[in-house]
């Protein structure tokens, strides 16, 4: 087998490799060279996640595993020193390595601003994933100011980000206006306009004389003696090729690595992909072309010879609000006419570049719901003389006339791009729709990552559904949470996130409720999203939850209450016993019985006789059983080996280990678990939300069963071989629901939605992810571990039982 070394873990070297692998998994044997210490994830998503819209567990797009099961030699966090061309070996900080065919995919180095001041503590470029914490780090400092330098697409990324994050943010640009290589002036003040609405400063025409400060930044000084205070400056005027590794192996290179059509360099067993490569004069710098040159590359690994050729490339940027959409060449000229719309009230403006009746550039700002159809007749390169007097208002009025719009949908290419963010192409989509059965856009998201970013190209996804499924497409399948919002649950939690909205108010003020106070249905909603998504920050709001949630034990339809104290796992003791007897006679409870999660239910309790039960219970060392919450219940479990003679783990012991370390945690409904010791199933595992059957060589997880309105059996999850890997994988997926679950969404209807097949691959296959998961999961438990019966008593929750003045939310049913 030949031996194959990649320099660089990447985007590019990773289509390679993924290209390679379908062709044939064991045409080489692969080791992978990567200076930072992981391996590939999505750069392009970076900005989310500095904004805090996405996790890195999120944007990886290789992890251990992938590496793994394709038999790949990771050297993450390791230099390469030098390449011998004539030894064909590579020579790393930690060792060397023979080659037969070798990779170059350096990709390139950010430009630092040669300034006084630039290697001061402070002073970071935004190009990978530890340059983005650095920046989370800084942000996190209350009163932190940064001053960003570049107003290109990286250094708006980079300010919209911190900006989302608390910081007090300066863009400076030293061109007259933003973006100047992708947009024109006019949409550049559009942009501008925008960005200040958003509370960052924009200085144009400003140039950097020198960063101030001794040991750390304090400032930054401008050209005309203007000084501003910064904590953090962000370097993010442009890039250059990393090409020094080539050099020094005596490689032809230019501005970057000279390759050829096959991506092959001067050397004919060394190759070259990504922004480090230059080919006919031109450099790489967006995502399509790399991917073009990485599948070309994979394709002369086996032998095979494709060329690769220039394309015209599009920009969008991934800046939620900010929509603007610029392609080809839109340079002013003799022979060359524009076709402007501006919509002032609005914000929209677009300008065509037409020469000898083609279309040669567009520029969007506002409104690019168009742009792909634009950007497909600036590829092609085809006669726009037939619509030249319709062309600027889109494909839909084509011919004179408002024409169905899919019609320009259906005449788009299979391999048009939809989603820029995620690189998803038509035929990936209507492909999905029609294998999978999909026929939500919730679905669409969740198979293919479609729409899943920006949601720029909503629209155009939710046409292609309708035009891949027909009248059985039904647009108002995502419906809005209630009437106060036409937003979804979804779109509610994205921008809850996006946009780092903290109390009620601030949701209902930023994202234009129509009523003052909301209604029964989405309060309790919004409560349960900024708990979930701001645990150490948000106040739990008393007046929004339920009736039950709000008293802490279930109203009966006597008017009188239910208290269920917890018992961890099912298992109690004589002195438990004895307490709940003394607190039945003294208080004169009517009933009492076993429920069907092994729990004891005292029935009748006076809601005036409520803080004193507690407090006789909470002296025996009970806590809420929280029977009442959408939240964690019960963990069922049977006696497994402790005494039964078929059990193969301790279920007990494993139950109310995972009940004592989830309980408390609010959840989208209610969650039960269950815990059985063998496949004879005594503790029902296979009709809970979630459940774990123990068996000889581990344990086999299930999740989404149902034994209520709707009765379903539990689909399996996957086969762990520890007590510390179920717990693991049991409260990762319960915080998958937490995050993705609409209120109310029992955990099997949140599955049919996401798919089984996608979160199988998160929880199961996807150990950075799974692990991300549990590491917030644990985080929000140090705030949501807290009894709610005990804090009553002690006084510290000091709400009284009386109904709202106005709302008064009784229990859904479930």
């Amino acid at each position: 087998m030949q031996k194959l070394v990649v320099i660089g873990a990447g985007m590019a070297s990773g289509r390679v490799l993924e290209t390679l692998f379908d062709a044939d998994p064991n045409a080489y044997e692969v080791t992978l060279f990567n200076a930072e210490a992981r391996g590939n994830y999505n750069r392009i998503m970076l900005s989310p996640v500095l904004s805090g819209e996405k996790s890195y567990a999120e944007i990886v797009t290789h992890d251990d595993a992938w590496y793994a099961d394709h038999k790949v030699t990771c050297r993450f966090g390791e230099k390469v020193v030098s390449i011998d061309r004539k030894a064909k070996v590579v020579t790393g900080e930690n060792g060397d390595v023979p080659y037969d065919k070798l990779i170059i995919a350096t990709g390139s180095a950010p430009f630092i601003v040669p300034v006084e001041g630039r290697d001061l503590p402070g002073v970071i470029t935004y190009r990978d994933l530890d340059d983005t914490h650095a920046m989370i780090a800084a942000s996190a400092r209350p009163g932190a100011r940064a001053v960003v330098i570049g107003g290109g697409l990286l250094g708006l990324e980079a300010a919209a980000g911190l900006r989302l994050r608390g910081m007090e943010v300066t863009v400076l640009h030293l061109a007259g206006h933003l973006m100047e290589r992708q947009l024109d002036e006019a949409a550049g003040y559009l942009l501008k306009k925008d960005l200040e609405k958003r509370g960052i400063v924009v200085m144009t025409k400003a140039s950097t004389r020198k960063i101030l400060g001794e040991t750390a930044v304090e400032g930054v000084e401008l050209a005309d003696g203007t000084v501003l205070t910064a904590d953090l400056v962000v370097m993010a005027a442009g890039i250059r090729p990393a090409a020094e590794i080539a050099k020094n192996a005596g490689l032809a290179t230019g501005r970057a690595i000279t390759v050829n059509a096959q991506m092959q360099t001067s050397d004919p067993d060394i190759f070259a992909v990504g922004e480090c490569v230059e080919y006919n004069g031109a450099l790489f710098g967006l995502v399509a072309p790399l991917y073009d040159q990485a599948k070309v590359l994979a394709r002369s690994l086996m032998g095979e010879v494709e060329s690769f050729t220039v394309k015209e490339l599009s920009t969008k940027l991934k800046v939620t609000g900010c929509d603007l959409f610029s392609a080809g060449d839109f340079a002013e000229g003799e022979t060359r006419e524009d076709i402007v719309l501006r919509d002032p009230g609005q914000g929209v403006y677009k300008r065509l570049v037409i020469e000898n009746d083609r279309l040669i550039g567009a520029v969007m700002y506002g409104d690019t719901s168009d742009s792909n159809w634009f950007f497909d007749l600036i590829r092609e390169g085809a006669s726009i003389a037939a619509m030249r007097e319709t062309l600027i208002f889109g494909p839909a009025y084509q011919g004179g006339s408002p024409l169905d719009p899919m019609a320009a949908v259906a005449a788009l290419p299979d391999d048009a791009e939809i989603c820029g963010c995620n690189g998803v192409c038509k035929s990936k989509i209507t492909g999905a729709i029609t294998a999978k059965g999909l026929t939500s856009l919730d679905e669409v998201r969740a198979h293919t990552k479609a729409s899943s970013s920006c949601g720029t190209c909503t629209g155009l996804v939710e046409q292609l559904m309708s035009l891949t499924l027909g009248s059985a497409f039904d647009p108002n399948a995502v419906k809005p949470m209630c009437g106060c919002t036409p937003l979804s649950h979804d779109d509610v939690r994205r921008l809850i996130k996006a946009k780092e909205l903290k109390t009620i108010p601030q949701v209902q003020q930023e994202l234009g409720w129509s009523t003052p106070n909301g209604c029964a249905k989405c309060r309790p909603a919004l409560n349960y999203y900024l708990v979930a998504d701001w645990p150490d920050d948000y106040a739990d709001d008393y007046q929004s939850r339920f009736i039950n949630e709000r008293v802490h034990a279930n109203i009966q339809k006597d008017g009188t209450y239910s208290v269920v104290p917890r018992m961890w796992g099912g298992m109690t003791s004589s002195r438990e016993l004895r307490a709940i007897a003394d607190v039945v006679d003294k208080f004169d409870i009517p009933a009492v019985k076993c429920t069907g999660g092994q729990r004891i239910d005292m029935l009748g309790v006076r809601k005036e006789d409520l803080p004193a039960v507690w407090a006789d219970l909470g002296k025996a060392g009970f806590v809420s059983g929280q029977a009442y919450a959408k939240g964690l219940r019960t963990v069922k479990t049977c006696v497994g080996t402790d005494w039964c003679r078929f059990g193969t783990q301790d279920s007990t012991g494993l139950g109310i280990r995972i009940e004592k370390f989830m309980w408390g945690s609010w959840t989208p409904a209610k969650l039960k678990l269950a815990v059985s010791g063998c496949p004879r199933n005594c503790a029902e595992a296979t009709c809970k939300d979630i459940g774990i059957i123990c068996v000889d060589s581990g344990f086999d997880i299930h999740f989404a069963g149902a034994a209520g309105l709707d009765i379903k059996g539990t689909e399996i999850l996957g086969h762990v071989d520890t007590e510390d890997e179920a717990l693991e994988h049991v409260v990762a997926l319960a915080q998958m629901y937490r995050e993705q679950g609409h209120y109310l969404e029992r955990i099997y209807k949140w599955a049919r939605r996401i798919g089984l097949d996608e979160i199988r691959r998160q929880i199961m296959d996807d150990h950075p992810m799974r692990k991300a998961y549990f590491d917030r999961f644990v985080f929000s438990q140090t705030f949501a571990q807290v009894d709610p019966w005990s804090e009553r008593v002690s006084g510290k929750d000091k709400h009284e039982f009386r109904p709202m003045a106005k709302l008064e939310f009784a229990d859904a049913a479930e």
